[in-house]
């Protein structure tokens, strides 16, 4: 019988162990996110304000993965005090930083009628404020390691929704942050945004009527899970990636339905 020859050759894995930070990462779509890019290799900073218990739960299910490969860290966007804060913190604890995801965001109604200054400062600081100070703040990091940015938007940025009109006015915003740090930050750390469509119910109640009339306008009918935006971003910050500045949609086909 003919022996097999052991291969003894060590293979090296040339693969670099990203360190990631995502923004409002303890829930849905972040926390999607946190672990497909963890099971990936990465390390993961998770960012939160308020949902603290879901933080630390999925740090404590990473770190269990891979011991010392994720940690979490509180800061209010809102504060601006607090987005310099979240950016030492980071550097101090890894630090280098490879990839930045500006995931987390306010969301909800305001009537032209009755909007008030208070609701538009929190949606302009969750959804754009904090995301360009947050880059500006870890540049010089992601620029020494030729590191990259993805923002998530929202394919309501280029279709706004009635009584919307602040946030859709601040995710239009973020779409063009995107374009302008794709510029500003070339050629060391590319820059791109994912915009979701119908990707899960929100949270709060929602008929089936409604969940009906926002499928009628999906070519594909259906949501698309959080894990096609987690993927996306997954494929935008690859180290072979060629895509900079751009705006990738993942609705469905929604967009391109009048």
């Amino acid at each position: 019988m003919m022996q097999k020859i052991k291969n003894t050759k060590k293979i090296k894995n040339t693969k670099k162990i990203k360190n990631i930070l995502i923004t409002g990462a303890a829930r849905r779509i972040g926390a999607c996110t946190a672990r497909l890019l963890h099971a990936d290799g990465a390390n993961i900073m998770i960012h939160y304000r308020s949902s603290d218990n879901e933080a630390n739960k999925l740090c404590d299910e990473l770190n269990q993965i891979r011991n010392h490969s994720a940690k979490c860290f509180q800061a209010d966007l809102l504060i601006f005090e607090q987005i310099k804060k979240l950016a030492d913190d980071v550097m101090e604890y890894a630090g280098n930083i490879d990839v930045l995801i500006n995931n987390a965001s306010s969301y909800f109604s305001t009537d032209f009628n009755t909007a008030t200054i208070e609701q538009w400062e929190t949606l302009m600081g969750s959804n754009l404020i904090a995301p360009f100070f947050l880059t500006q703040y870890l540049s010089s990091g992601l620029k020494s390691n030729h590191g990259c940015v993805v923002n998530i938007v929202d394919i309501h940025a280029d279709r706004p929704v009635k009584n919307y009109s602040v946030y859709c006015m601040a995710k239009a915003g973020l779409v063009m942050m995107t374009k302008a740090l794709a510029i500003e930050l070339n050629p060391e750390v590319r820059v791109n945004a994912v915009a979701p469509g119908a990707i899960l119910w929100p949270e709060n109640n929602i008929n089936t009527e409604e969940k009906n009339k926002i499928l009628s306008k999906i070519p594909l009918q259906r949501v698309g899970g959080e894990e096609a935006i987690a993927k996306t971003i997954q494929f935008l910050i690859d180290d072979d990636s060629y895509i900079h500045g751009e705006i990738v949609k993942v609705d469905g086909g929604r967009s391109v339905v009048s």
